[in-house]
């Protein structure tokens, strides 16, 4: 896509936008970087006009475009003043898709969503070499774009805040994983994120393809425009759906059309990945033209995600686990559900108006101590009161809450770092939380 000679603005100088600037700049496009911070984090990119510590408000008229990154909000009034001048806003994810010159496969949802896409990433790259890997996951599309060729297929992580500004995006297939309550404070309500979720199917036509996970009531109820084939997947141990991706015997079976055999893929027992996120991983290959053989070497190979109930080390007879990317609820309780053993908690963080209940309704019988961090540990704390949990006490810090996890495990217990919360208030985000907390662990005596 051309953009010569065209003025943008690019908000955001992070990884998404610097890719974005130096996508629009080999274009031929003139770019204005923007960012709230006053200072500079990186290099000044050459041939680029900055402005940073303001708002770009009393600019935008001046631009033919507008690209933000993924946090900055479409409510922000420079963003609602260009929409009403008529101005495109993009993201990095409109952007890069704009420029693809191949297919692309993207995954959303409430949870599951960089297991997932790192697994089908895996599974395709032994199918088709030339498979690429990015979106939320943390590489930039806009930086694929110039390595990309036609026969390639990129595989991306795509979340609500990417799909705010989704125009002509189209992707050949498309996953909504589930939908559970999460970023509230964003969104504003559960029909809007819903919305949201909902766009990354939205401009599909006859010939793709959308997975949808069958025991989500909210994703079962979706519906892709018309002339895209819906492939369903269901984590119920008797099938209950007559075609689609399914748990029967402890095996994972696929039938996608009425007319198909039921073919078997790979027994649960051989995975390590949760059934969940194989089957739907499953499903996506399927559709993807991979055979069921590679579909199964894949599955039986898969290693996990940093980050997501990542085993750390083994101290004095406690295990410890980083499960940093669990950012809400489900998530967590998802990790609590996993644990065999008695857990030490750490959790909390940053408030993004989410209700706790149902995760802490969980403490009496799994959790043996927590130790509550950041800016909603008064909020985890007054629901444990309510749950009559008592078994709590706060943290200042990473590292005390590391140390007093470390002083109240006995042998045979497990520790986890699993907030429920965003990183924001005490980390960048939720890999630099968990790099911290697997050094402090290591640092332990």
């Amino acid at each position: 896509m051309d953009f010569a000679g065209k003025n943008v603005l690019v908000c955001g100088i992070a990884r998404s936008g610097i890719a974005a600037a130096n996508l629009l700049i080999k274009r031929g496009a003139h770019v204005t970087l923007q960012d709230m911070k006053a200072e500079l984090s990186a290099d000044p990119l050459p041939n680029v006009t900055y402005i940073v510590g303001q708002e770009p408000d009393e600019h935008i008229k001046q631009f033919h475009l507008i690209v933000i990154s993924p946090g900055i909000s479409i409510y922000k009034p420079f963003v609602q003043m260009a929409q009403a001048l008529g101005i495109p806003v993009w993201g990095e994810a409109e952007l890069a898709y704009r420029c693809f010159p191949c297919p692309m496969i993207a995954i959303t949802g409430t949870n599951g969503k960089t297991t997932v896409t790192t697994l089908v990433g895996e599974i395709l790259k032994k199918h088709n070499t030339g498979t690429k890997v990015a979106g939320n996951i943390g590489i930039p599309m806009a930086g694929l774009v110039d390595e990309l060729r036609e026969e390639d297929i990129v595989v991306a992580e795509i979340s609500s805040f990417q799909l705010e500004t989704a125009v002509a995006f189209r992707p050949k297939i498309s996953a909504v994983l589930n939908m559970t309550e999460d970023h509230l404070d964003r969104h504003g309500n559960m029909r809007t994120y819903i919305a949201m979720k909902a766009r990354i199917f939205a401009n599909q036509q006859a010939g793709d393809y959308t997975v949808l996970n069958y025991e989500n009531a909210i994703t079962r109820e979706m519906t892709p425009p018309e002339g895209v084939k819906v492939v369903h997947f269901s984590s119920m141990r008797l099938p209950r759906i007559s075609t689609g991706v399914y748990l029967r015997d402890a095996s994972i079976y696929a039938k996608l059309n009425e007319d198909d055999e039921e073919q078997f893929i790979a027994q649960l027992m051989h995975i390590r990945a949760h059934p969940e996120n194989a089957l739907a991983a499953t499903a996506i290959c399927l559709c993807a033209g991979v055979p069921i053989e590679v579909i199964a070497e894949g599955l039986k190979s898969f290693k996990g995600v940093t980050h997501r109930l990542e085993f750390v080390e083994t101290l004095y007879g406690v295990d410890y686990y980083n499960d940093s990317k669990a950012t809400n609820t489900d998530a967590a309780i998802q990790a609590l559900k996993a644990m065999g053993r008695p857990v030490v908690l750490i959790g909390g963080g940053y408030d993004k108006q989410t209700d706790f209940t149902p995760w802490v309704e969980m403490f009496p019988k799994k959790v043996k101590h927590a130790i509550l961090i950041g800016q909603t540990a008064q909020q985890i704390a007054e629901t444990c009161d309510a749950q009559g949990f008592t078994a709590y006490e706060y943290a200042d810090s990473m590292e005390n809450a590391v140390k007093r996890a470390a002083a109240v495990a006995a042998p045979a217990d497990c520790v986890v770092l699993s907030p429920a919360c965003a990183s924001f208030g005490m980390f960048n985000n939720f890999e630099e939380r968990g790099e911290k907390f697997k050094e402090l662990v290591r640092k332990l005596p």
